[in-house]
């Protein structure tokens, strides 16, 4: 699924990859099969992806509540309103009912490990968004401990990187140092659980809003908004195999494009091949099998 139209009911917006309909007192979220890199919507889709965001990120939903509260009000489309039934089959497995609240204006990323953006960030300034580590990392690393980088939230083009006193400047320090303690722990948490299925979460970003008090919100440890690596094959030094989008990331470096839109197409290799790391991080880290 590339897009859809549900007749009469209000889209609200439109993102990389979800669509937002209005039903009045809930969100209808949908996971299209849709995938961007580097902030740029590809032409192709990769089959199977929005099911597999909207289902780990409900799994991932259900088990955090403890930490912090989340939008989800169901996953099931059984559970959905009555006038979605002529659609329940389009919706059914990549689209979630949640409740409405105020986003915040910031993504709040996750770094365990040195890699991507962290890494070049450290080769040039022996730092990561501002944050000094020690030297003589190598790619890959596990740093110290985990760092928050926030980042802010693009409506198009690139998210820019920003630092935590800007974070402070933009939605206050007390929810400022909320959505930090809480990413740091989700993070944590989410990591001993994946570890112990075979995958490392070397990085994530997380988002939040408001509803009476902070709630996380959108899609949470998906192979869109995370890195995943197999614990397996992991080595400091190398940049690992990966379940998640790096893996067309690394193809469209090998091309002559500016990353600026339109994006390339895909050939059907690198397709299937994304398709099925997108599986396999979902049966490992849920031990499930994908709805469809």
């Amino acid at each position: 699924m590339r897009t859809l139209e549900l007749g009469g009911i209000p889209r609200l917006g439109s993102g990389k990859v979800r669509e937002i309909f209005d039903l009045g007192r809930h969100l209808l979220l949908v996971a299209t099969d849709r995938i961007s890199a580097f902030d740029v919507v590809l032409p192709d889709q990769i089959p199977s992806k929005g099911q597999v965001l909207n289902q780990l990120s409900a799994f991932w939903f259900q088990r955090s509540s403890s930490i912090i509260p989340n939008h989800l009000v169901s996953a099931e489309a059984d559970d959905f309103p009555e006038e979605l039934e002529p659609y329940r089959s389009q919706l059914k497995g990549r689209s979630m009912l949640v409740h409405k609240c105020s986003p915040l204006p910031v993504e709040c990323v996750v770094r365990g490990y040195l890699v991507g953006s962290g890494w070049k960030d450290y080769c040039q300034t022996g730092a990561v968004c501002g944050i000094g580590l020690p030297p003589k990392l190598r790619l890959a690393d596990r740093l110290p401990e985990p760092i928050f980088t926030p980042s802010t939230k693009a409506a198009q083009g690139h998210d820019e990187n920003i630092s935590f006193d800007q974070m402070v400047q933009l939605i206050g320090g007390e929810v400022a140092e909320q959505a930090r303690e809480v990413s740091l722990r989700l993070f944590e948490w989410a990591n001993r659980h994946a570890r112990q299925r075979g995958i490392i979460i070397a990085d994530t970003k997380f988002e939040f809003g408001f509803n009476d008090s902070l709630m996380l919100i959108d899609e949470a440890l998906t192979p869109d908004s995370s890195r995943f690596w197999p614990l397996d094959q992991y080595s400091p030094g190398q940049s690992p195999p990966s379940y998640d989008k790096q893996f067309v990331r690394d193809y469209l470096e090998t091309l002559d494009w500016d990353k600026a839109p339109p994006g390339p197409s895909l050939p059907p290799q690198v397709i299937q091949a994304t398709t099925d790391r997108y599986l396999e991080a979902f049966h490992k880290l849920t031990g499930e099998k994908l709805k469809s």
